[in-house]
């Protein structure tokens, strides 16, 4: 049968000993008092060398205590606050002083990242009964203890991870530690800086490797003078090859090792390179060697013929109307006046061009009168006769308006708050005697003021010739 041994009983069953801080509330002392000789202690009335000393944290006399009795040469001496009775009752065994380190409590401190105010209360008392001194600075603690789960933890563990004798844990740890009754550190891990380590060589180049090096060289760059030797291509290119069994050789060495072995050694391997040659003797631009590639096919490509935009097709369409503008004057189209009447204003004859000699046809049922024209010295049909108004001023040129202002061409007053292009435009319409509608839809079609003064001033001409013939 196995003996429950009291919580405050060493292993040989005596009575482990405490003293209480004297400026303690009597009610509390009494009720330790009582606590202490239930679990199998015994309270003296002055400090023992071997036992704890029971203090109120913060306090002058606790801090008396420390100087006065705290010793290296006493580590069996412990200082913890006098709620350490109630948390071993609490956890049925008696709690193991594991943060001391030569006597003396080790120094920690409880970072901001832990903000939970009664967690910070919580972890500093068990830090307390355990032996520790959580009230110690970030610079003078050995440990720090933070909220993993935060962004400052990294921070600190970088901080502080090159500093020898100081850590940074995580709260949690402080469970850890007493749970297992012992202080143990997170333990730090190798991690590969990167590099070759020291004494470790490289694989090293054979007289193999070296005769393979340049017989690769020999069949790629035959020649020196052609360059390329210490190109980074031609050695990823030898590397490349390592699918193929013949060049498994390849493999022993990275196409920067290969590289190099031949620029530092460019001399020696030179005249090896240069016996290969002149036994196999190639000729400068063998298929395989590096810098020569197959010649592109000649493509007989006819010329392409430049595509004209519909917005142009339809300005040279326009163009053929009034024939002889680009300088081609044999091409004249038929030109249709269209004879019903129009209610905004002057002649706003419409052109069009006859496409096909059907079209040229007269058709059945149309009026031959509409396509009149003058022969000989008979009158002039209908649709060339000037109106009444014009001929009027025909035969009596004073009446025109004679002004020298820009303003104004042939009588017609120009609106000078209009726009410089448009006054323009309107000048030609009026100057020509078409609509300013027709002027304008031209120009903007063609974006050329002179190339439209050009075409109405032909097409004026041409109907003047046919009405004169």
């Amino acid at each position: 049968m196995h003996i429950v041994m009291p919580i405050f009983q060493d292993a040989n069953g005596l009575a482990i000993k405490f003293f209480i801080q004297k400026d303690i509330a009597q009610e509390i002392q009494a009720e330790l008092c009582e606590v202490v000789a239930s679990l199998g202690g015994r309270v003296e009335a002055k400090v023992p060398r071997q036992g704890y000393v029971l203090v109120q944290p913060g306090t002058a006399e606790e801090e008396r205590l420390r100087l006065c009795w705290m010793a290296q040469d006493r580590p069996q001496r412990h200082f913890v606050p006098y709620t350490y009775v109630e948390a071993c009752k609490i956890a049925g065994m008696q709690l193991k002083q594991i943060f001391v380190e030569n006597g003396l409590p080790v120094k920690m401190h409880i970072h901001p990242s832990i903000a939970n105010i009664n967690a910070r209360t919580t972890l500093s008392q068990r830090i307390m009964h355990s032996g520790g001194d959580p009230t110690s600075s970030p610079q003078s603690a050995k440990i720090i203890l933070a909220d993993p789960n935060t962004e400052v933890f990294q921070h600190l563990v970088k901080t502080y991870q090159g500093i020898p004798d100081k850590h940074v844990e995580s709260y949690l740890w402080v469970k850890k530690c007493v749970e297992k009754g012992s202080l143990v550190y997170t333990p730090l891990i190798y991690k590969n800086p990167g590099g070759r380590r020291p004494g470790e060589e490289r694989t090293p180049f054979t007289e193999d490797d070296e005769q393979r090096l340049c017989e690769w060289i020999a069949a790629k760059i035959p020649y020196k003078q052609t360059g390329g030797r210490t190109g980074n291509r031609l050695y990823q290119q030898l590397c490349e090859m390592i699918a193929d069994p013949e060049y498994a050789w390849v493999s022993r060495h990275t196409w920067q090792s290969w590289r190099e072995r031949y620029k530092k050694n460019a001399v020696r391997l030179d005249t090896m390179i240069a016996q290969i040659v002149d036994q196999k003797k190639p000729v400068p631009g063998e298929q395989g060697q590096y810098g020569y590639v197959r010649q592109d096919e000649e493509n007989n490509k006819r010329p392409r013929k430049k595509r004209t935009k519909p917005a142009e097709q339809n300005l040279h369409k326009q163009e053929m109307i009034i024939g002889g503008i680009n300088g081609n004057g044999a091409e004249v189209p038929v030109i249709v006046f269209n004879a019903s009447p129009i209610e905004s204003g002057p002649s706003t004859s419409r052109v069009f061009v006859r496409n096909s000699p059907a079209e040229e046809e007269l058709e059945d049922g149309e009026d031959s009168e509409e396509w009149a024209v003058r022969i000989g010295n008979e009158p002039p049909p209908k649709w060339g006769k000037r109106p009444a108004s014009e001929e009027s001023e025909a035969r009596n040129p004073r009446k025109r308006m004679k002004s020298d202002d820009s303003d104004s061409i042939q009588g017609t007053l120009l609106d000078p708050g209009v726009h410089l292009i448009d006054r323009t435009l309107q000048e030609i319409a009026t100057q020509y005697r078409f609509t300013l509608e027709e002027v304008k839809e031209f120009y903007d079609q063609c974006g050329e003021m002179e190339r439209t003064k050009n075409r109405f001033q032909k097409m004026r001409q041409i109907l003047s010739s046919i009405g004169e013939s």
